[in-house]
């Protein structure tokens, strides 16, 4: 049947181009989960829909974004744990037309120098021609303000271009997505380059990933939804690894030091396993789209991750929102442990 799926995709390639899917699907009805809303705990989901979940802390307050496909909405919460009760304020919605019109996917909301930025990746109705776009709101709150259209991020080589994220290191700006290496389609690789100010970039691309393992080719060859991670003079790239439609969706890493250009592909370091995932047990399927986030008082490290409830629930929105606490191993590498299931009480974060 693996095989039979493989064929399929290749085909969908040879045939005009294949992007990594995130766009929702019918929902299947999702199984019973019992939410625990007591004094200090919670259970996860956090929200019952939320493909490729990103949270920002500011000011006191979580600011969650998520794939909808057809706009852009931001969830403002002072308690993680409680996201759910949230309600989202829609902050822009594409054009009727254009190359920025359809397939909204994976927004991430960063403050850089003063000012809030929204990158998301969409297309004009053809996959094949994803490209990043970006927004800027001068606001102190993201949600209230005017965004303000900055247009395409024009990335080196203008090819297919997903899941972008921004790292402000050195008091220099890099952002890494996920792309194609030629136009035609094919494996999605983890690529990087400078940017000069937050929506304009410097080149050239350089591919610091490939889908060389076979974890990371189940159902098709993918690397995507980077996200930076920065510990104790390394700066780690976690990433999203195989076909998001499949169960076997994981985390891969990439590691530097915090001191190398990290525009050289040498600097980096592959781990040859997957580092969170693919599954876990009791409701946690396709684990990944990731982010992180610290609690206000520092102590606490949490990873934000997006799964599906029973298997082969495929890329829809049958994926809800998880969260979870991690640590650092001694060495300074971030340990996951394993994804937690739908059935576990967890502490809620310090603070809530």
């Amino acid at each position: 049947m693996k095989n039979s799926l493989f064929s399929s995709l290749i085909l969908l390639v040879f045939l005009g181009g294949y992007g990594c899917k995130k766009t929702p699907d019918p929902v299947t009805p999702m199984p019973p989960v019992v939410v625990v809303d007591t004094v200090g705990k919670f259970s996860n989901p956090i929200l019952p829909v939320g493909p490729d979940p990103w949270v920002v802390a500011n000011g006191g307050f979580y600011y969650v974004m998520h794939t909808t496909g057809n706009s852009l909405r931001i969830y403002k919460t002072a308690s993680m744990s409680r996201l759910s009760a949230a309600r989202p304020v829609t902050v822009w919605t594409p054009p009727a037309t254009g190359p920025n019109s359809r397939n909204i996917w994976a927004p991430e909301l960063h403050l850089l120098n003063g000012k809030w930025y929204i990158y998301y990746a969409a297309d004009d109705g053809n996959d094949k021609n994803h490209r990043m776009f970006v927004l800027e709101n001068a606001a102190a709150d993201p949600t209230t303000g005017t965004w303000t259209d900055r247009g395409q991020l024009m990335l080196a080589d203008n090819k297919w271009a997903i899941d972008a994220t921004v790292l402000n290191l050195n008091n220099q700006l890099y952002c890494a997505w996920s792309g194609w290496e030629n136009d035609l389609g094919g494996p999605q690789a983890i690529y990087i380059s400078k940017l000069i100010n937050s929506y304009t970039a410097e080149g050239p691309r350089v591919r610091l990933s490939f889908p060389d393992y076979a974890w990371e080719k189940q159902g098709f060859g993918v690397n995507e939804g980077p996200e930076f991670l920065v510990n104790g003079g390394k700066v780690f790239l976690v990433y999203s690894a195989s076909f998001c439609g499949t169960d076997f969706y994981a985390l891969g890493q990439l590691t530097a030091s915090s001191t190398a250009n990290l525009t050289d592909a040498a600097a980096w370091t592959k781990s040859a396993n997957p580092v969170f995932g693919p599954y876990g047990s009791s409701g946690t399927y396709g684990v990944g789209h990731n982010s992180f986030f610290q609690t206000p008082n520092g102590k606490e490290n949490w990873i934000v991750y997006h799964a599906n409830a029973a298997p082969g629930q495929g890329c829809g929105d049958n994926r809800s929102v998880r969260m979870q606490p991690f640590t650092f191993n001694t060495d300074g590498t971030p340990n996951f442990g394993q994804p937690v299931p739908l059935s576990q009480v967890l502490k809620r974060p310090s603070g809530e």
